[in-house]
């Protein structure tokens, strides 16, 4: 494997930066490294090879003539496929979409275009993000590269396993109810939402408009924090853009890796631990409190009661917006038209066809449980309830947050399970978000870092939680662990993956 491929973000920025690297070489080297196991992992639903090239190629050019330019410029970035791009297919993992090229770019896409990163291509996930295992892409499963038999997570375990498979540096994930920090988890890398509005959902095929947040995947906090600051801030195309600058998060995230914590309050959240949890998950998570505390925070617990509705009410808050943000997939503008064999052709039934031909099972199940909800008679009695219970958590953490500067827990249950083994449990698969929902009902920000390895041998995730728009808490808190987890683990923990046979 290429040097190049194993250095971080800020590392390879720091290399094409001095002219010992060019953005061609790093960008290449990728390309060879997708090339070698992708074929196993099944990360990319497409790879854009000319134009990811031809963007190096400006980028040494500008570099050379010495213009000022971006400290990512030259860094390669893989894309969830639920990011419109524009001249690049862009599916979100459903069939209705296959061979659909935008014609306009999100708005976190015109940023990293503007800053001069190479897009190596667009990653696999559940379809329209519905899924916490990548099971439910149409285009077939992604494997995680600590064990090609389990799941890498989802809905965003494309962007999760091209990052631990060394196949990008960077990538963009998004996050409904834990679609970037668990599939972070599984896979032994940083994955961060943003508090909500802070970065434009602007060209983000919607699911769940309220809860939807798009953000970083990452081997290490900074290079999080680098991307994030890239990627936010206030945007007029989306209406709840958060009308104010990004804070400073690389600083944050530098000052954090000193490893000083003194005089910040870590909150354990007593509902999300316990019963429930691998044995491995909670012996890791004991592990880091007491590095933290060795670090010199003080850690106190914190209950959030409300918490334990948070999954009811997210299932019936997320398919409701899904059923109504799905509607516009019709067979009549865009995608895929399926066109009656028998019958008069007329518009309700071509979309019935289409849609039935379309949709995979998991969608079909949240449109329609989503339309129930939203029905008349019981709008009140779910949807309306549901959110009211979303009050109360919010709640709950404005509670916790007059005790605490930041909350932790294990950003997931388990690590990473077998294919197929909760397929066919659609509620089993739904508990893999307990610990991530809350933070997207409240719209608040999260992160996700790894923090060791259980005893099957699989990474462990470690969630960090932050008021809303104090996401410079999550990087200064998550790079003074990450900074004692490599001591103690002698190195990064992605480190600890073996490595994947090549395919030449």
């Amino acid at each position: 494997m290429s040097d190049l491929t194993r250095m971080s973000a800020a590392q390879l920025a720091a290399h094409l930066t001095s002219g010992e690297v060019s953005s061609v070489e790093a960008t290449q080297a990728h390309l060879d490294r997708i090339g070698d196991v992708d074929g196993a992992i099944h990360a990319f639903l497409h790879v854009s090879t000319d134009e990811a090239l031809a963007t190096a190629r400006d980028i040494d050019a500008r570099r050379a003539a010495g213009e000022d330019l971006h400290p990512l410029a030259g860094v390669p970035i893989a894309i969830k496929d639920v990011v419109v791009t524009k001249g690049l297919p862009t599916t979100a993992g459903s069939k209705i979409l296959e061979g659909w090229i935008p014609p306009y770019d999100a708005t976190l896409i015109e940023k990293i275009k503007a800053a001069g990163l190479p897009i190596l291509g667009k990653t696999n996930m559940d379809e329209f993000a519905m899924g916490s295992s990548t099971e439910h892409s149409a285009y077939g499963n992604t494997h995680n590269p600590w064990d090609l038999d389990r799941i890498p997570g989802g809905s965003g375990g494309g962007s999760a396993a091209a990052v631990a498979a060394f196949e990008a540096p960077l990538a963009i994930g998004t996050d409904t109810g834990g679609s970037i920090r668990q599939p972070g988890a599984v896979t032994g890398t940083v994955g961060v939402k943003p508090t909500y509005g802070g970065v434009s959902r602007y060209g983000l095929i919607a699911m769940a408009s309220s809860l939807d947040q798009a953000g970083p995947v990452t081997r290490t906090v900074l290079d999080s924090a680098l991307l994030h600051e890239l990627i936010g801030g206030h945007d007029p195309r989306d209406s709840t853009s958060l009308n104010e600058s990004v804070p400073n998060l690389v600083d944050a995230a530098r000052q954090g890796a000193l490893g000083d914590l003194t005089g910040v309050r870590v909150g354990v959240v007593t509902e999300l631990s316990g019963d429930g949890y691998q044995e491995g998950v909670s012996a890791r998570f004991a592990e880091s409190l007491e590095l933290l505390r060795s670090a010199g925070a003080e850690i106190v617990e914190v209950s959030c009661p409300n918490f334990k509705y948070a999954l009811s009410a997210y299932y019936l808050i997320m398919p409701s917006e899904a059923s109504s943000n799905l509607a516009k997939f019709d067979g009549m503008r865009f995608g895929l038209r399926v066109v009656p064999e028998e019958g008069p052709v007329t518009a309700e039934r071509v979309m019935a066809a289409t849609r039935g031909a379309g949709f995979g099972d998991e969608v079909k199940r949240r449109i329609i449980l989503g339309t129930y909800a939203l029905s008349a008679g019981y709008y009140d009695a779910y949807y309306g309830s549901a959110q009211k219970v979303r009050t109360l958590i919010q709640r709950d953490f404005d509670a916790a947050f007059a005790q605490a500067d930041v909350l932790v827990s294990p950003t997931a249950p388990t690590t990473a399970f077998k294919f197929g083994e909760k397929l066919d449990d659609p509620l089993a698969m739904y508990l893999n978000d307990v610990a991530t929902i809350p933070a997207n009902l409240a719209g608040i920000p999260g992160m996700s870092l790894p923090n060791g390895v259980s005893d099957d041998g699989l990474p462990v995730g470690f969630q960090i939680l932050a008021p809303a728009r104090a996401d410079a808490r999550l990087y200064r808190v998550g790079a003074a662990l990450e900074a004692a987890l490599e001591n103690l683990w002698g190195g990064p923990i992605l480190a600890q993956a073996p490595e994947l046979e090549i395919a030449r």
